[in-house]
């Protein structure tokens, strides 16, 4: 009988009070309610976030010292001498790799390549001279501006005075 009346305590007692776990329960109910990230997550996206950033750096970096380092063509036009109906320019590739030379220009009006000796496209080597004659007529005292313009579309000028 004893036994039956400290247990029928227990029972009372546990029922009057709140469970313990029970409490615990709620409490990870209510936190596991809160939207948010966990620290690996968020650490993966920071790392993530951080990469693509220097991928676009990296790219952008070197686009810019492709100019410095001769990536791009490099050509001038030396030299114009005018002789009898022609003129002819001494083209220098000053870059590290082969151009072409796609079009020319004599003040503003494209020569064909009948007028420039049937000598086009004209491919020019690294750090080669080439001479390209072309036919038209000329006056002493005129001012000329030439104009090659290679393949990848970059145009290189030059102005001349034929003596009188």
């Amino acid at each position: 009988m004893v036994y039956q009346v400290v247990r029928l305590k227990s029972l009372i007692s546990t029922s009057i009070h709140v469970n313990p776990k029970r409490r615990d329960k709620k409490k990870m109910k209510i936190l596991k309610s809160k939207k948010a990230l966990s620290p690996v997550v968020a650490s993966i996206i920071l790392i993530a976030v951080t990469v693509a950033v220097s991928i676009a750096v990296a790219a952008w970096m070197g686009a810019l010292t492709i100019g410095f380092m001769g990536g791009g063509e490099q050509v001038e036009i030396r030299n114009i001498s005018f002789a009898e109906g022609n003129a002819t320019l001494t083209i220098k590739n000053t870059g590290t790799s082969s151009v072409t030379i796609q079009e020319v220009w004599v003040n503003n009006v494209e020569k064909t390549n009948a007028d420039c000796g049937d000598v086009l496209p004209l491919a020019i080597g690294a750090n080669e001279n080439e001479t390209l004659t072309i036919k038209m007529p000329w006056t002493a005292g005129g001012n000329y501006q030439f104009k090659v313009v290679t393949a990848r579309g970059n145009p290189f000028m030059k102005n001349a005075i034929p003596p009188s």
